[in-house]
């Protein structure tokens, strides 16, 4: 993963979706994602026409995933771009209030990183990838960036610290259970930027070589016949399962031979 990491010019954590994407047939969608993070936002939002650029980019927004708007404007500028001259797609990105010139730099990076991939010989996916497969290749890159919403409304994240999902989000007034963010903003408060809701079972998946587990309450249960244990997992201190039950077994070897005596043979079950 290393030497592939190393033929990339982005940021490592991009460069790691990448690889990701590979594996879950999603590299088309993820290139375009990972280009689009690493330039500046090519919507405008000018001061004086706030609303009217908030209304012109709702086109492009999906409920789930602030990452599927930049999937949604590759496609319609790509769509666009077929059969408009240059003049004409300027205007239309005028109009839409979307940076001409950051639209450009968008498709040479893509184009860049496309080429990259080729050299690796890694398969661009033909098929169009579904929500889980993109957002777990995303996930891959951004395990430091999750979070767990609390009783107050915020989110719990990596290192004791709490976040909100910045306000011009999608996912601002929905506010899922779990999230991960592209980027942190740290100001007189923290906020997540481009956020989507995921799925805690694939941070156990994805981040099993950063977990750590804490184990309790090892007892004999008669009926599978087995020393069980409940296993608490933590990803950079946030939990990502409290209490879930586990064969003890493999685990503690000797301690679960002991109340296998005691639980089996002692009390006679």
């Amino acid at each position: 993963i290393g030497k592939i990491l190393s033929r990339f010019p982005i940021e490592p954590r991009y460069a790691r979706m990448l690889i990701a994407a590979n594996k879950f047939s999603c590299l088309n969608e993820i290139l375009v994602i990972v280009s689009a993070l690493s330039i500046a936002d090519p919507r405008e939002r000018p001061m004086d026409k706030q609303q009217q650029a908030d209304q012109s980019h709702s086109q492009f927004k999906d409920e789930k995933s602030d990452f599927i708007a930049y999937l949604n404007l590759w496609n319609f500028f790509q769509d666009q771009r077929q059969h408009l001259s240059q003049n004409k797609l300027r205007k239309l990105c005028k109009a839409n209030f979307l940076s001409y010139v950051r639209m450009l730099e968008w498709r040479d990076i893509h184009s860049q990183l496309l080429n990259q991939c080729n050299e690796v010989k890694y398969k661009i996916n033909t098929t169009v990838a579904g929500y889980d497969a993109i957002h777990q290749a995303l996930l891959s890159g951004l395990l430091s960036h999750t979070g767990l919403k609390n009783d107050e409304g915020e989110y719990q994240g990596a290192r004791n610290t709490t976040f909100s999902i910045f306000p011009g989000s999608s996912l601002r007034k929905k506010r899922p259970s779990w999230i991960m963010a592209a980027e942190m903003l740290e100001t007189q408060r923290h906020y997540a930027l481009t956020v989507a809701q995921i799925d805690p079972l694939w941070l156990e998946k994805q981040a099993s070589h950063l977990i750590k587990k804490s184990y309790s309450e090892a007892h004999w249960e008669k009926r599978p016949a087995q020393i069980a244990a409940y296993e608490k997992s933590t990803l950079y201190g946030l939990i990502i399962n409290p209490r879930k039950k586990i064969n003890y077994g493999p685990i503690d070897p000797i301690l679960s031979r002991e109340l296998f005596i005691r639980g089996a043979f002692v009390d006679r079950e």
